[in-house]
């Protein structure tokens, strides 16, 4: 139970803690959100294992999950003035209510560093193949569904925001269509083709992430961003078939995002003694993580795991 339990916890600590969007004085609240977060990262991670897809298929799943969160739980998507940022200024698209380059980083965020991040950060550790049985996946969904009406219960309190039926149908749908596009194919079998030393991967993916992240907020911005996601899906899909493409690169694909996080959470935490502290006790423990993951996964080699 160990992997699913980790996984459970270090969903929402990414996703939320590290980025700095919830102040480590929230801690409490990682209960509600290791449901909806954990929760789903849990069951991407599972159904891609026990269906035999690989990575495409998590990183579409996670995809499916943005749209989930963004869309119909949070519905920052849709909000006008979701927790007081003006979201829907920037990019705007009258005809769904939404904002592009946002909706995009949303979607995109969550897909990476709330589901992808996490998932490859505990496989790194933990064995191949399937963590739960069916008992264990039933518990699972059903942790993920209560999390996720939690958050979005208190969240309608909280904002009185709701989205209108056609954003929300048009969501529903969206996640829908993502679930099916990540199903089929099955992975193609390993070639045999040279990979980047691990630590080359992580410092690109380093490099990709932050540039992702710090891309401005206007439609030269969103362009931007299509352009980077159809260079890193490209590299990861050419790269990953690799035969020679191993544990240590996923670690070093997921760390080089992470440390990404890690910097961009200090523009985010709130300015006072008390939460500045807080944080960097959190970034120093999330290095301390990586490192000890990082030298696990180096031991582990080439172990396949598409």
């Amino acid at each position: 139970m160990w992997p699913t339990l980790s996984l459970l916890l270090l969903a929402p600590l990414v996703g939320e803690y590290v980025l700095g969007n919830v102040p480590v004085s929230a801690l409490p609240a990682l209960v509600v959100l290791a449901g909806m977060y954990g929760g789903g990262a849990v069951l991407i991670r599972e159904v891609a294992r026990r269906t035999g897809r690989g990575w495409p298929a998590i990183l579409v799943l996670g995809l499916a999950y943005g749209v989930l969160e963004a869309g119909l739980l949070d519905q920052s998507l849709f909000n006008p003035d979701f927790e007081g940022h003006r979201f829907l200024e920037v990019t705007p698209v009258p005809a769904l209510g939404i904002s592009a380059v946002n909706a995009l980083a949303f979607v995109v965020g969550h897909a990476v560093w709330s589901i992808g991040v996490p998932i490859a950060l505990v496989e790194s550790a933990a064995r191949p193949g399937p963590w739960l049985g069916r008992t264990g996946l039933a518990v699972c969904a059903l942790v993920f569904a209560g999390g996720s009406a939690l958050v979005f219960r208190f969240l309608l309190r909280a904002e009185g925001f709701l989205a209108t039926p056609a954003q929300r149908v048009g969501a529903a749908l969206t996640v829908v269509a993502l679930v099916l596009a990540a199903l089929p194919p099955r992975p193609r079998p390993r070639v045999d083709r040279r990979v980047p030393r691990p630590r080359v991967v992580g410092v690109g993916a380093f490099l990709l992430s932050s540039l992702f992240v710090l891309m401005p907020d206007d439609w030269t911005g969103f362009a931007l961003k299509i352009g980077w996601l159809v260079v890193a899906a490209a590299l990861g899909l050419w790269f990953g078939r690799g035969a020679r493409w191993g544990a240590g690169h996923r670690f070093a694909a997921a760390a080089g995002a992470l440390v990404t996080y890690t910097w961009l959470g200090w523009f985010l935490v709130e300015k006072s003694p008390g939460p500045l502290v807080a944080h960097a006790v959190l970034i120093a423990l999330t290095w301390a993580l990586l490192v000890v993951l990082g030298l696990r996964a180096g031991s582990s080699g080439t172990r396949p795991c598409a």
